[in-house]
């Protein structure tokens, strides 16, 4: 896995693990990566500084923050996934099947989301089909997550 340091078209600047370079080229190139601030999708490689020991900025010198309050995490984490599903459509049970029609040419590229087991995901990603989990469950549109 790599690491890199990430910046969206907002100036955040976060991190994200991938498989290899070329894995991050072709997500950045289909809009899959998104900011985890603000949803955008215009990214690009962060300039890495470094993690240089001073006096001052030593890890033992760094409090650590003030545990957050969990009903703000999961409505914070709530509203970045549907920022994500903007412009998405729900294809329920029927992901896998499409996810691979979509890899294999055989159905136009599209965004999509829906259910899939474990063993169907990963099926996906040993055949090199480009998904992502999602941070919450997903329900079909008429239920409320």
């Amino acid at each position: 896995m790599i690491v890199f340091d990430l910046k969206c078209g907002g100036g955040h600047v976060f991190e994200a693990w991938f498989g290899s370079s070329s894995d991050y080229e072709s997500q950045r190139a289909r809009a899959l990566i998104a900011c985890p601030m603000c949803g955008d999708t215009a990214i690009d490689k962060a300039v890495m500084a470094p993690n240089v020991a001073a006096k001052g900025n030593r890890r033992s010198d760094i409090q650590p923050p003030a545990k957050p309050d969990p009903k703000q995490l999961m409505a914070a984490l709530a509203e970045v996934q549907a920022k994500m599903l903007e412009g998405s459509q729900w294809v329920g049970m029927a992901f896998a099947d499409k996810a691979r029609a979509m890899h294999l040419g055989e159905e136009a590229h599209a965004p999509i989301h829906g259910q899939a087991s474990a063993e169907e995901a990963r099926a996906l990603i040993e055949e090199g089909v480009a998904v992502a989990p999602l941070p919450l469950p997903v329900v079909p549109p008429e239920r409320c997550n």
